[in-house]
């Protein structure tokens, strides 16, 4: 009766541990387009995970935004930033130098430049950052002489990485900015 016993607990604790295996919980994330920086989100916990949502009026704003820029590939070539800073390399300036070219060629188009970070740092941090390596492109670009009046700038923290990996080879290629042509 006891070797039954030991082995209806070794069947019960291995069923246990395939269960236990096997059942993942589904993340919730929202958006990328329908998340606001930070000051401006609403945390609520679903599950095992806050989701933060963002206000109904930046919502419709971020909406309207999206739907002004292409999402197609841009002819302005991106930057990118060295680990935890927004200052522009002698590679980024010649890269910046490049599109301010472009944009005197087409004097009346319209470019949103995009700030992006790695994963790493809070996601307060990281928007911080993105809008700090953006307005350094775009100061930069208006000392090239070109319109701040056609330039805009926006930060996605980490929210839109150019590479999923968790490595620093991703990380590499996540910080950067990017800037998108209005249609």
């Amino acid at each position: 009766m006891k070797k039954r016993w030991i082995h209806l607990m070794v069947v019960l604790a291995a069923l246990a541990f395939v269960a236990a295996c096997t059942c993942q919980p589904q993340v919730v994330k929202p958006t990328e387009a329908a998340k606001p920086a930070p000051s401006a989100e609403k945390k609520e916990k679903v599950g095992e995970e806050v989701v933060t949502a963002p206000k109904p009026a930046e919502v419709k704003e971020a909406e309207v935004k999206e739907d002004v820029m292409k999402e197609e590939v841009s002819p302005l070539e991106d930057i990118h930033f060295a680990f935890d800073d927004y200052s522009l390399t002698d590679t980024a300036k010649t890269i910046l130098e490049k599109n301010a070219a472009w944009m005197r060629n087409n004097p009346n188009t319209k470019v949103r430049i995009e700030g992006n970070c790695d994963e790493r740092g809070t996601n307060e941090y990281n928007m911080t950052l993105g809008e700090r390596r953006a307005n350094s492109a775009k100061k930069y670009l208006i000392k090239l002489g070109s319109k701040e009046s056609l330039l805009s700038t926006i930060s996605y923290g980490e929210e839109k990485p150019l590479d999923p990996g968790h490595n620093e080879e991703a990380w590499a290629k996540n910080r950067r900015d990017h800037s998108a042509i209005a249609k």
